[in-house]
């Protein structure tokens, strides 16, 4: 699955992507904790979450960017093999 990030320049928004992109409860918010509890224990997550466009939210959201790459890390050890991936990167 791929989700396209153009366009996305806040935490908020990006938090309102995954959550109606990937299903999240209705309780969702604005938090990487919930991210987190949602994505591992939550809603069942495609094999491969692909994020595409997101050097535009990095360079308007340095801080969240380097959780959300600590996150992708910290995914692909919890939750392997399924993973999150940037578009671009190796």
């Amino acid at each position: 699955m791929t989700l396209d990030l153009t366009g996305i320049r806040t935490k908020a928004a990006l938090h309102q992507l995954f959550k109606e992109a990937l299903g999240f409860p209705e309780w969702y918010g604005v938090s990487w904790d919930a991210f987190w509890d949602s994505a591992t224990a939550i809603v069942e997550m495609p094999p491969v979450l692909e994020l595409s466009n997101w050097q535009e939210f990095a360079a308007h959201c340095p801080h969240d960017m380097q959780i959300l790459r600590r996150v992708i890390q910290d995914y692909a050890l919890e939750m392997a093999p399924k993973r999150i991936v940037l578009a671009g990167e190796s």
